[in-house]
């Protein structure tokens, strides 16, 4: 009898322990993020290192196993770099970052949030290339990357994304010649048509845009 409950005392023990490193794994996620940004409004106040679980801080939601789960950041006014260190955030299901001036480039080591359902990060200041990395979220359904300022070509493997549904990416994406076919341009046209969300790219051209490339 005695023996059994000292058992289940160390299981509940080092189901908390577990809890508790993964609780600061993802603090020191969110922080390193926070500290990189400019925040005018105050809108992360509630985001600091002594209060240990994120799950109580504005923006964040956590599934019921105390994993962060959302990250609502969006119309915020923030700017400055996303970082690598969010990775830490295996959990992490949607990251809404709309509409802000976030810059510098998207970290390949997004690549490893493999159960992200939504990566929303259009209208920023992102720039670089979108890394192939990101063929690896099979989950992912919500791809949305227009009006920043990447550049290069679309890694082919984002095309065989089995999940994919919205896919909202830049406008000169879709200014590749039929005649130049690097690789994009098939990745591209694996896409039905409904499954693009194209507004607010006035430079769009081509087949699924509203003027055909000279």
């Amino acid at each position: 009898m005695e023996s059994g409950f000292v058992v289940s005392l160390l299981v509940v023990c080092f189901i908390f322990n577990t809890i508790h490193i993964n609780a600061n794994d993802e603090v020191d996620a969110l922080m390193a993020f926070k500290n990189g940004l400019s925040d005018p409004n105050n809108e992360l106040i509630s985001w600091q290192s002594s209060l240990v679980d994120p799950c109580t801080w504005f923006h964040v939601t956590c599934t019921s196993d105390s994993k962060v789960q959302r990250i609502d950041l969006g119309n915020l006014n923030l700017s400055g770099p996303l970082v690598p260190n969010l990775q830490q955030l295996t959990g992490l299901q949607y990251m809404e970052l709309y509409n802000n001036q976030i810059n510098g480039a998207i970290p390949k080591e997004f690549g490893n949030l493999t159960n992200l359902v939504s990566l929303d990060l259009y209208n920023n200041n992102l720039n670089g290339t979108i890394p192939e990395e990101l063929s690896k979220l099979t989950n992912l359904k919500f791809l949305r990357l227009n009006d920043n300022k990447l550049q290069g070509e679309v890694p082919d493997a984002l095309a065989n994304l089995p999940s994919l549904e919205v896919v909202d990416l830049p406008s000169w994406i879709f200014k590749f010649s039929p005649r130049s076919t690097n690789g994009a341009a098939h990745a591209l046209a694996k896409w039905a048509a409904s499954d693009w969300d194209l507004t607010n790219n006035p430079d769009l051209c081509g087949a699924h845009a509203d003027k055909p490339c000279s």
